[in-house]
């Protein structure tokens, strides 16, 4: 296969990937607005899932602002409404006006979860920044706020990383440390580095990559450990909930890290020459030990002799591999990412779309079976979104950047 033959290249495919855009668009803009605030998560044909009193979690409210930020800066009509909808929820409700920060979850009844965690934090961050590429007026207020509860309240300089989880008050609820919150944040972070020209924020995302890829992927031949003490030693025996802190490592996140070290090595002025071997190294760990050879799909989680542990099949490990895939193939030319990429999508198109009821399957069985043992419904936009867009713009940054420097022109 050569590079001549591209799929990202080819005007129908392109076309085909805004037209899956777009259906995603359809398919959460309208149905996902609370007209009390927030947005609602949705059933797996499109409605607003009512019988949970209306619970509002932060990561959702916050991809719910990147995405549509997104849509904005593509030229989607109804986008900047629901941005500035979400920053009021975010500002007005998850913000906390007493201690500072922002809680996890609220209800139709007020504050829910009130915990102040580092993974929800940095979705604000994100988007914020995202909202701020975007011109809508209370980003900037927000971004300000945010920054500066990750600097004096989350943020370890002698780590160079950021602690997990408090209490509302901010007493600390447990001496736990984990990649999953540092990786969105590194995320976050080349956001805000991109909308601000502010290079603290991508020393941050520097210093992060450095300590779990760097010095801890590195040495487990490009697995990415999941879970550590305070001291940032790996606890391999350490289980938690099964959503956000499973057992073992998870190559969805191995790939996450692949676009995300190779953002971040262009951000950087292509100086720091490990993070391109890691992109590469982690992608390629993700699919030798990940990926079902028999069936397709990519397990959820491993345990530590490489083993399936949680067999299902999620969309977000797919949505992140084509991402890194085609950052991949852009800067490295190399036919086997072009041979992933393809396959991803193949994946991607014959068992994740709903083709029926609109959106993603979140999770299919060992034996691609549409499931529902970790997900009710379907989850937010955010991961099969940018599955859909980034291939479409120049792979040197963040989505909402590229948009915007390139006009909007696909």
């Amino acid at each position: 296969m050569t590079q001549d033959v591209n799929w990202t290249e080819r005007p129908y495919h392109r076309r085909w990937l805004l037209d899956q855009a777009n259906s995603l668009f359809d398919f959460f803009q309208q149905a996902s607005i609370n007209p009390s605030g927030g947005f609602y998560e949705l059933t797996d044909d499109g409605k607003p899932q009512t019988w949970l009193n209306g619970l509002r979690q932060i990561h959702v409210t916050t991809r719910m602002v990147h995405c549509f930020s997104v849509g904005s800066l593509l030229g989607r009509p109804g986008s900047d409404e629901i941005i500035d909808h979400g920053l009021a929820y975010i500002w007005d409700k998850h913000r906390d006006a007493e201690f500072g920060g922002y809680i996890w979850s609220l209800d139709n009844a007020g504050p829910k979860d009130t915990s102040k965690q580092a993974y929800g934090n940095a979705f604000v961050l994100l988007a914020a920044s995202s909202a701020k590429v975007a011109g809508r007026p209370m980003a900037d207020q927000i971004l300000a706020d945010i920054t500066e509860v990750i600097n004096t309240r989350f943020w370890e300089e002698a780590n160079g990383a950021v602690t997990e989880e408090f209490n509302r008050d901010w007493s600390p609820i447990s001496n736990y440390r984990g990649q999953n919150s540092n990786m969105h944040l590194t995320e976050a972070l080349m956001a805000a580095f991109e909308a601000t020209g502010d290079r603290a924020y991508l020393d941050k995302a520097e210093r992060i990559a450095d300590l779990i890829i760097n010095r801890n992927a590195r040495k487990l031949g490009w697995r990415v450990a999941e879970h550590f003490d305070s001291n940032w030693v790996l606890d391999e025996g350490y289980r938690g909930a099964d959503m956000f802190r499973p057992a073992g490592t998870t190559p969805g996140h191995w790939l996450e890290w692949a676009r995300l070290t190779l953002q971040l090595w262009v951000l950087g002025g292509k100086k720091i020459d490990w993070l391109k071997e890691a992109a590469q190294g982690l992608f390629k760990a993700s699919i030798d030990l990940g990926w079902d050879r028999t069936r397709g799909g990519f397990y959820y989680t491993l345990d530590w002799q490489n083993q399936p542990a949680l067999k299902q099949k999620l969309w977000w490990p797919v949505s992140e591999a084509i991402g890194a895939a085609a950052f991949l193939k852009a800067h490295t030319g190399e036919a086997y990412y072009e041979e992933w990429y393809r396959k991803l999508w193949d994946f991607a198109a014959n068992h994740l779309v709903d083709i029926d009821k609109g959106g993603w399957h979140p999770e299919l069985s060992e034996d691609l079976k549409v499931g529902s043992s970790l997900f009710e419904g379907k989850p937010d936009i955010y991961h099969a979104l940018q599955a859909c867009l980034i291939p479409l713009f120049p792979a040197e940054g963040s989505l909402t950047k590229g948009i915007k420097d390139s006009g909007g022109r696909i």
